[in-house]
């Protein structure tokens, strides 16, 4: 990728991105707030202000190394620190905190659908080309956040998901991987497997966005 290309990816995808993750990491903070846990709120990560979210290797590093290699777009976020002891209900009120995140990104990948959408309306506008740029980078961000997270492997979403479903005892060791959990995300991202295992979800749902939309 030459060198002012680059540039003007970057640019357009900055928007799309910081959001994504911004938007993600709020999600868990309000829905645990609701739930009675305070601590995000308490250290300000409530907000939509990306710089209290975002993690300079994650959030910067490498969705641009990921946009230069044009691999699966991949990045994270500063977590939002939850306190799942302060919930009123841990184990139950746990699975509403952690798909907060994947629903605010199915969220937003809708928005900019519409967005796209938009802009192929106004084919002769100005932004239209940028917009429509800049959308289609949103949808799938989003989408690849979205089912990343949902992977049944703490400390990602869909972690907290499956231990509070399971019971007690395989929640337990499942809950147990967690210390080892980033170490095996970035073996399979390093390796084709993670590209194997999102792929087809993350293709079937931005074709059904596009579908629901009208794209």
């Amino acid at each position: 990728m030459q060198i002012e290309q680059l540039i003007q990816t970057i640019a357009i995808a900055a928007i799309p991105i910081l959001f994504a993750i911004t938007l993600h990491e709020a999600a868990h903070g309000y829905v645990a707030r609701h739930f009675g846990d305070m601590t995000a709120y308490q250290q300000g990560r409530i907000s939509l202000n990306p710089i209290r979210h975002i993690d300079p290797v994650g959030t910067i590093l490498l969705p641009i190394l990921t946009l230069t290699m044009g691999g699966i777009l991949f990045g994270w976020a500063k977590p939002v620190p939850v306190n799942f002891a302060a919930l009123r209900r841990p184990k139950q009120d746990m699975l509403w905190v952690a798909l907060a995140g994947p629903l605010a990104n199915l969220f937003m990948a809708l928005l900019w659908a519409m967005m796209a959408k938009l802009a192929l309306m106004l084919p002769t506008n100005y932004f239209a080309s940028p917009l429509l740029e800049m959308a289609q980078i949103g949808i799938k961000i989003n989408i690849i956040l979205m089912v990343l997270n949902l992977l049944p492997l703490p400390p990602l979403d869909g972690g907290r998901v499956a231990v509070s479903l399971l019971p007690h005892r395989q929640a337990t060791i499942l809950e147990r991987v967690e210390p080892y959990g980033i170490f095996i995300l970035i073996a399979l991202a390093i390796s084709p497997v993670l590209g194997w295992i999102l792929g087809p979800p993350v293709v079937g749902l931005i074709l059904l966005i596009n579908s629901i939309i009208g794209l």
